[in-house]
């Protein structure tokens, strides 16, 4: 099959497209054509070796993927699917992958590969970010960070969808965009100062650094803060009147199910997408590094 994988740690440079041999699925596993697999900040992070711990080499990295089931259980052959792969195993930018079927679900039949492709991990993480992790309520204001990216664009309308006041950051030339998607406050990070606000009831950070601190400073006493860009644990809190969470993004088919649901219904709208072929996964992977990204870039297979 064909696949882009590194052979070290490194730049976007150490990607290389090339033949690899097929996977063979084990038991309980299904076999998939991947016709889409999207790019996400995990994707370079691995790349460069900032997760630590120890990976086979080559590594085929990519998170989450649309397809077509070549041979599974609870699928059959020909069943249009979509899933979010385990870490550290990873190996969406490929041709094909085996995979746990218990955590691919099938694909919504109104959403194409590319889209499906879009919204998996993004929308996982913002689902248990702000049900599960956060237990956002009608009624409350939520600030989330970096409004513009995937998981914070999903987390935008969903939020809005379950009865919050949502406040955002974002570039001037977003503003539109995160609005279109329901915020109701957008804010200028490069012009104003986030930390005028008070009282909110909950943070989604997705974007990290000092931006996590001081995103503290925001919430009411007895708010509560949740971020997927600083680390694996959740940072201590620099309030003993304030709580801080790390997310554990569990891999389900009921939770993806969730997710195909929420976009297939319009009830959360597609992000913007820019699509790359397979073999330009390194140029893509340069300008998800530059961290001013609108939406999803989408490695498109077939």
């Amino acid at each position: 099959m064909k696949a882009c994988f590194f052979r070290k740690y490194g730049g976007p440079e150490v990607l290389e497209y090339g033949d690899l041999p097929d996977p063979v699925p084990a038991a309980g596993e299904v076999l998939v054509d991947i016709h889409a697999a999207s790019i996400n900040a995990a994707d370079w992070k691995m790349r460069k070796g900032e997760y630590g711990g120890k990976i086979g080499f080559p590594h085929v990295p990519g998170r989450d993927f649309s397809g077509v089931v070549v041979t599974g259980k609870d699928f059959k052959p020909g069943d249009e699917v979509f899933g979010v792969c385990e870490v550290p195993r990873e190996g969406a930018y490929a041709e094909k992958i085996a995979i746990r079927e218990a955590i691919v679900a099938r694909k919504p039949a109104r959403l194409s590969h590319v889209q499906c492709a879009a919204i998996a991990l993004t929308g996982l993480t913002a689902l248990v970010s702000l049900e599960d992790t956060l237990k956002l309520r009608a009624g409350e204001t939520i600030l989330i960070q970096g409004g513009a990216g995937g998981v914070a664009g999903f987390a935008i309308a969903l939020a809005k969808h379950l009865g919050a006041r949502v406040i955002t950051t974002a570039g001037a030339q977003n503003h539109d965009y995160v609005r279109q998607l329901g915020a109701d406050e957008v804010i200028d990070y490069r012009k104003e100062d986030f930390t005028r606000l008070s009282g909110c009831d909950a943070v989604l950070d997705t974007v990290g650094g000092d931006v996590t601190t001081r995103s503290f400073a925001v919430l009411r006493p007895g708010g509560r803060l949740a971020t997927i860009a600083a680390g694996a644990e959740a940072p201590p809190s620099p309030r003993p009147d304030a709580v801080s969470l790390r997310p554990k993004v569990n891999r389900d088919r009921p939770h993806l199910e969730r997710v195909a649901a929420l976009v297939a219904e319009g009830t959360v709208p597609l992000p913007a997408i820019i699509e790359y072929a397979l073999a330009d996964a390194a140029a893509a992977h340069r300008v998800s590094e530059a961290r001013h990204l609108r939406g999803k870039l989408v490695l498109r297979v077939v």
